[in-house]
């Protein structure tokens, strides 16, 4: 039974751990608090544990889902007729190989494994990213490629075996599973699925409908075999073959956990040879919306570009090379670009952070229309959070604006067509993704100052970057009512909370007053670039007005040195102003340049060990809001705070996908482990390369 392999299976990972197996592996250019593995959508997210209490070992541990459930994911190789475990903690199937080093790029992570000094194994986990090839991104699709050459110059007998469990298809484990066997000329594929499927239904946040497929190479030397874990991974264990068998007893995930393998003859290896898996999901419908005619499911949009499943399988195994070749060019610019803007640590952050932020979203739509939605992962589990979109925000400008256009539409849609009571911007689409069914009682959360700023600001930063202007003008009506709205509310906020909403309400907040004062300056902008020039005027002369004053409220009187406050009249409270970004985003020059210098003056007075403190009620921080605040403050600022998040990369104890919020002193969690974990907002760690994007597009 499974219960007894877990317990086996942890045993065998504390021994490991206890004689140090793997522990001369490297990591580069950091081990980071997880390893992402396959990592392409809210619901294909599998993360390997790292962090500074953690071997980061490929083997001994098993693969994550991002809310910490195991997504089991096993791999085994045999070597002149003895097995070994290389992924995943399977029970007596062999020693472990030996680790010897990891590296992480913007899409890939890469293992280098010793075995018994034989032979070499590079294991490659590709999710690519394609900010420019609509056809390629909605493919909720993730590679495997596991190279093995000769370590010691002889030939050596190999055989390869990876599997996956029944695990991934719901993260309900009494559901029974259902599984089949298919080939084509080129692709051999188990699909796996939910046998009751429940459309738009989550169980511990993973999907309760779509088919998975986990594929490789159809050839004469594949063998395959669908079963119980111990006896597909035995069989292999025991020839170095599988029998071409399907176990037909569909059955609880949890009641002799089905697993479903392929092995792979290699032959006598001395080059290096090269096999090619691919795991992916298939929904035909991903999103219920309540948009301009009422609550509809939208399709996936791979479903525009494939006709069917296997076509859509068969496409994406294929183009590895092509994946492989764009992956590494976009690889390539992350790097160069991060390096020129802020160096080496700079990358250690982006790197890390570009398959997680675009992990969280989904394609949906057809050719005519599309959208872009988001799941607000593991704080509330939303859909569209305006405020999660506008930390996410700045990976779309750095990597294609019009991105940014396909989150914003559904949010304009379902406010314009009147599904939404309230004067002022939503906070949310749905409380639950993936249903976007929206807030027709007007009670979703309420962030009135904070969200109409974020939408303001962050419509105005995609029509400038794509010189959109019709877009300005389809939604002024609905821009320039929420404007009213900050004209009414943003210089003196009331008790309300803002983005940082478990730091909670506070009146007065000094940076939330910024940002409404930059948003009406923004729809100033906007409302010049539509030709509405009495707009324009007023609009302009309200927030110069209120920026005169909001800098006399909200910097401490007789401080040494000056800043801004946490909230007017509170002298001897600080806070990281980096709603100061949007200013800067948008190159308004609202904000007197002395503001930037005095802020820049003032961080590293208050910096701790990983960072600075969000504001003074808590020693915790927020890794895209430091970046937000690096992106806009001089020099000797900026590199304090890209150092000190990177050594928190690299020192952290946490040990889930990355964390925005960690406690600044110790780099631990501040609240409860797994807390906001493997969010979008990870994006804003590209605040700086958006900006100079935007510089660059106005040269």
């Amino acid at each position: 039974m499974k219960f007894s392999t877990r317990a086996v299976c942890a045993a065998l990972s504390a021994a490991l751990l206890a004689v140090g197996v793997q522990s001369q592996s490297t990591f580069s250019p950091a081990k980071p608090p997880a390893i992402p593995l396959g990592v392409k959508s809210p619901y294909l997210s599998t993360w390997l544990q790292a962090g500074s209490s953690n071997p980061g070992n490929l083997v001994g541990q098993w693969p994550t889902f991002w809310a910490g459930q195991i997504t089991g994911w096993a791999g085994l190789i045999r070597v002149d007729g003895t097995s070994y475990a290389w992924m995943g903690s399977p029970a007596n199937v062999g020693d472990p190989v030996t680790q010897t080093d990891f590296e992480y790029t913007t899409t890939r992570s890469v293992f280098t494994m010793n075995v018994a000094g034989k032979v070499e194994m590079n294991v490659t986990f590709l999710s690519p990213i394609y900010p420019d090839d609509q056809r390629r991104q909605t493919l909720v699709f993730t590679y495997l490629d596991v190279a093995v050459q000769s370590l010691d110059g002889n030939s050596h007998a190999v055989q390869l075996y990876a599997d996956i469990s029944a695990e991934w298809v719901t993260g309900d484990h009494t559901a029974i599973a259902q599984w089949d066997y298919t080939t084509s000329d080129s692709v051999a594929s188990h699909k796996v699925w939910r046998q009751e499927q429940l459309q738009f239904s989550e169980t511990n946040q993973q999907a309760d409908w779509g088919n998975w497929y986990w594929s490789t190479g159809n050839s004469a030397s594949l063998t395959y075999q669908s079963g119980a874990d111990v006896d597909v991974r035995g069989a292999f264990s025991s020839s170095g073959k599988l029998g071409n068998t399907q176990d037909t007893n569909f059955r609880p995930i949890n009641q002799d956990w089905p697993v479903f393998g392929f092995a792979t003859d290699l032959g006598d290896v001395t080059g290096s040879i090269n096999t090619v898996y691919t795991l992916g999901l298939t929904q035909e419908e991903a999103i219920q919306f309540d948009g301009a005619t009422g609550v509809v499911p939208l399709t996936s949009l791979w479903t525009s570009y494939f006709p069917n499943e296997n076509d859509a399988v068969e496409f994406f195994y294929g183009d590895y090379d092509a994946a492989a070749a764009a992956a590494t060019t976009f690889d390539n610019k992350v790097a160069s670009d991060s390096v020129s803007a802020g160096g080496q640590d700079y990358l250690t952050i982006t790197s890390i952070s570009a398959r997680q932020a675009f992990g969280t979203v989904q394609l949906v739509g057809n050719l005519t229309k599309q959208y872009l939605f988001l799941k607000e992962i593991s704080s509330d589990g939303n859909v569209q959070t305006v405020d999660v979109i506008f930390p996410f925000h700045p990976i779309l400008l750095y990597t294609n604006p019009a991105l940014l256009k396909l989150l914003l539409d559904p949010l304009f849609e379902n406010q314009e067509s009147g599904q939404y009571p309230n004067k002022y911007s939503m906070h949310d689409l749905g409380s639950s993704y993936p249903n976007a069914t929206g807030h027709p009682d007007g009670n979703d959360e309420q962030q009135p100052l904070e969200e109409c700023g974020n939408m303001l600001i962050m419509t105005l930063a995609y029509a400038q970057a794509l010189n959109d202007v019709p877009y300005l003008a389809q939604h002024y009506n609905l821009l320039k009512q929420w404007t009213q709205y900050l004209v009414e509310e943003a210089l003196i906020p009331a008790n309300q909370i803002s983005t940082d909403d478990f730091a909670g309400s506070l009146a007065n907040q000094t940076n939330l007053a910024l940002k409404g004062i930059i948003g009406i300056e923004a729809f100033a902008v906007i409302a010049r670039l539509t030709g509405n020039m009495a707009d324009a005027s007023n609009y302009t002369d309200i927030a110069h007005t209120y920026i005169d004053q909001w800098q006399i409220l909200g910097v401490a009187q007789d401080a040494s040195p000056p800043h801004t406050t946490l909230g007017y009249g509170l002298n001897d409270t600080h806070g990281l102003l980096y709603n100061l970004y949007g200013d800067a985003e948008l190159q308004l020059g609202l904000v007197p340049q002395s503001v930037y210098d005095m802020q820049s003056t003032f961080y590293p007075t208050v910096a701790d060990e990983y960072g600075i403190p969000l504001d003074t009620r808590h020693n915790y921080t927020k890794s895209d809001w430091e970046m937000f605040t690096a992106a806009i403050a001089s020099q000797d600022a900026q590199t304090l705070l890209i150092s000190d998040l990177a050594k928190f990369i690299r020192e952290t104890p946490t040990n889930l996908a990355m964390t925005d919020l960690y406690d600044a002193q110790t780099g631990g969690w501040p609240i409860n482990a797994g807390d906001f974990t493997a969010r979008p907002v990870v994006g804003g760690h590209f605040a700086l390369l958006a900006l100079n994007t935007v510089k660059d597009r106005r040269k």
